[in-house]
């Protein structure tokens, strides 16, 4: 198998967890005690024994075979969707490893449990949250582009509106979520009480 294949297999492993990720900062819109039910709901599946390798390995694989395609085929790329493509998938490479790397630090450094106000404190406190609020939006939307921008190279035979329409959805989608998620994380849908030792990471 190619890498490119192997990337695409990768990424239905990840895409598991990430509507589940993405489900749990949803459920945010609802309030953080909502978030942190969820998670603990869902916690024992991603963190099991076996499938936490499994899942931080096809994160390495994925975010090293998607820069490297990016970049090997950087010359040759021509339109907007394509240069969307690449530049969606290479800020999601960096926002994985950053990401991935953050919470794994939190748990074995810090000693903290990365639940929902691991991530908000950021969000509250200036002036970090000029930097967190669209870290994650771009995050977000970049993952709903990406993947429109997959669909739209299925469509390519397809006429121009179905072709808009493939792309623009997930975007359109992702901005959407984007926006929910960051008003959740920064308290702007429910008040935010966020204990000492998360706003002690920044002080």
């Amino acid at each position: 198998m190619s890498i490119r294949k192997f990337h695409r297999l990768s990424a239905c492993v990840l895409a598991v967890f990430i509507l589940l990720h993405l489900g749990n900062h949803l459920a945010a819109v609802a309030g953080p005690h909502a978030h942190i039910a969820f998670m603990e709901a869902i916690r024992p599946l991603y963190r099991h024994a076996v499938l936490e390798p499994v899942l931080l390995a096809c994160v390495l694989f994925q975010c090293g075979s998607g820069t490297w395609m990016a970049l090997r085929s950087w010359k040759k790329r021509d339109g907007f969707v394509a240069w969307l493509q690449a530049g969606s998938g290479i800020y999601l490479a960096l926002f994985l490893l950053f990401h991935v790397g953050a919470v794994l630090f939190g748990r074995a450094a810090l000693r903290l449990d990365t639940n929902f106000y691991y991530a908000a404190a950021g969000f509250v406190l200036m002036p970090y949250a000029w930097f967190f609020a669209p870290y994650y939006f771009l995050a977000v939307f970049a993952l709903f582009a990406h993947l429109g921008c997959a669909a739209y190279w299925q469509v390519q035979a397809r006429p121009p509106m179905v072709r808009r329409l493939a792309i623009g959805i997930p975007a359109g989608a992702g901005l959407v979520l984007a926006l929910l998620i960051d008003l959740a994380l920064a308290g702007r849908l429910h008040p935010l009480d966020i204990p000492a030792k998360y706003l002690l990471i920044y002080q």
